[in-house]
């Protein structure tokens, strides 16, 4: 069994009773694993007609990019359910529903939004930076003009669930929550969303997301120069999906004892 040690208490990995206990837990901390610049909007409302169903954990609005804001499909998993049979079937319906209902996505969205001040400010904000005339904008947008991505929220990542989100057209991002608990103390484990892109520098406010085009990597010598150099390529590397198309260029330095 898993274990955590945390201001001299030893914590044990905590397995959740059912997906609505877990996704209770990922609403409460929505604004720290999404991040202050997204708003998540917990509706789950019934996508498609007929056979083609889907009904999303949830929606985010994503601004990490102010130039660029993108929606996502919020799918919060056990990692007990099938990752081909449930997840992979989950998305895929709504991947191909989605576009048919548009409108309806917008109009909750929308509503959910001019309802709630809290999102309504930061959407404003946002807003004014893109350049978009209003919330309705907006909207059209990132629900008609562009692609709309997912993130899978799960306990435990697996091998077989990134093979089978591999194969989907959409976009997806996977985000592994982890809670381990001390008699009824819970703490949690988990990689913010997008903080592939995110920085504690002093000099954050000077930097734009939007001007992102290159990722470093650490290396040694000998993969360097076999590697990097000798076969012009580099290993495989963990990034998130929206960064894929913005990466033109690579970098690699050189790890300790060099440093």
């Amino acid at each position: 069994m898993e274990k955590l040690y945390y201001q001299n208490k030893e914590f044990k990995y905590y397995e959740y009773e059912s997906e609505e206990e877990f996704e209770e837990k990922i609403v409460d901390y929505a604004g720290k694993i999404f991040g202050k610049k997204s708003i998540y909007i917990d509706l789950k409302k019934r996508i498609g007609k007929e056979k083609i169903l889907s009904i999303p954990d949830g929606y985010l609005i994503d601004f990490s990019f102010e130039q660029d804001p993108k929606l996502y499909i919020i799918e919060n998993e056990l990692a007990i359910h099938d990752a081909y049979r449930h997840i992979g079937q989950q998305i895929l319906r709504f991947a191909i529903s989605y576009k048919a209902t548009g409108r309806k996505i917008k109009r909750f969205l929308l509503n959910d939004i001019v309802n709630n001040e809290t999102k309504k400010e930061i959407v404003d904000n946002a807003i004014s930076k893109a350049g978009y005339r209003n919330i309705d904008n907006l909207l059209e947008d990132i629900i008609f003009d562009k692609e709309v991505g997912c993130i899978v929220v799960i306990d435990k990542n697996s091998e077989e669930l990134e093979n089978v989100l591999s194969q989907l057209t959409i976009k997806t991002d996977i985000i592994e929550f982890q809670s381990y608990i001390c008699n009824d103390e819970l703490v949690h484990k988990f990689i913010p969303f997008q903080q592939d892109i995110k920085t504690e520098s002093k000099i954050e406010d000077d930097i734009s997301p939007d001007e992102l085009d290159t990722i470093v990597v650490p290396a040694r010598e000998e993969g360097f120069n076999e590697v990097f150099i000798g076969e012009d390529c580099w290993y495989s590397i963990r990034m998130s999906s929206s960064m894929i198309d913005r990466v033109k260029y690579i970098a690699a330095y050189q790890t300790s004892p060099i440093s």
